[in-house]
């Protein structure tokens, strides 16, 4: 089985957020980025279905941040078995370019299986599998929580809202959307992670973004207001109620 797996970079959540001067966009100059945490799982079901299968395992991202090259890195640092970066310096990309590139540069990789995260922290559409399943002609299933190989096949858990969980065996090749994988992803340790860089096994291929297309778009983003905070309440229980009313008749509400 060839499994391929659909790495994207995202603003690191930790830094402080800077909106760009027209206000659609992050200001992305000194961002510094991570691996989409979605796609981190996807890679951990890749890895998980290659300790039981053999199968082998290749990730694909797309040159849009510096740190891509780590990203790219650290997977084969976990177990991957070839890591390609598509293009360099793309610049922010939406869910419809994404799945453009991806799924041209797959097109004559014939993977068995394509795994990617169910959405990613700065776009939360989650398109890109559909987009990719879509381009390719491909069965798809979004919203994955577990996968299990059978004859023919693989079986994969979906998961609905609620709770509600349901299985369904889907033919091959197809593409699942990763909600979560079937453990936390593992840790690599920075030395191993040297030592994928030095041994240099990193693929590039040459692509350029695609003309913009229909589609979703940003016309504002805005910075949360702050509040004036909480109103911390003290007493016993029945002037704790009170209080409670009293914020409420001043809110309006009772």
């Amino acid at each position: 089985m060839k499994i391929a797996v659909l790495l994207r970079p995202v603003p690191d959540p930790v830094e402080e957020l800077e909106l760009s001067d027209d206000g659609t966009d992050l200001d992305r100059d000194f961002l510094g980025y991570v691996l989409n945490e979605f796609d981190d799982h996807a890679l951990e079901e890749a890895l998980l279905l290659k300790d039981e299968t053999g199968a082998e395992v290749s990730v694909w991202a797309l040159g849009t941040a510096d740190e891509v090259d780590q990203i790219l890195y650290t997977a084969l640092a976990k177990g991957a078995d070839r890591a390609c970066k598509l293009g360099d310096d793309l610049g922010a990309l939406d869910s419809r370019a994404q799945a453009t590139l991806f799924a041209d540069a797959l097109g004559d990789e014939a993977p068995d299986l394509i795994l990617t995260g169910v959405q990613a922290a700065d776009e939360l559409v989650g398109q890109v599998a559909v987009l990719v399943a879509s381009a390719l002609d491909l069965p798809h299933v979004e919203v994955v929580v577990g996968t299990e190989p059978v004859d023919g096949g693989i079986r994969v858990t979906k998961e609905f809202w609620g709770g509600i969980t349901g299985d369904y065996q889907v033919a091959l090749p197809a593409v699942l959307g990763i909600q979560a994988a079937r453990e936390a992803p593992r840790y690599v340790a920075v030395s191993r992670v040297r030592q994928a860089q030095q041994e240099g096994n990193l693929e590039e291929r040459d692509v350029t973004a695609p003309e913009p297309a229909p589609g979703v778009k940003v016309v504002e983003m805005r910075i949360p207001e702050a509040g004036e905070g909480a109103e911390m309440i003290e007493g016993d229980e029945a002037a704790a109620a009170d209080a409670i009313v009293e914020i409420l008749r001043r809110a309006g509400v009772a």
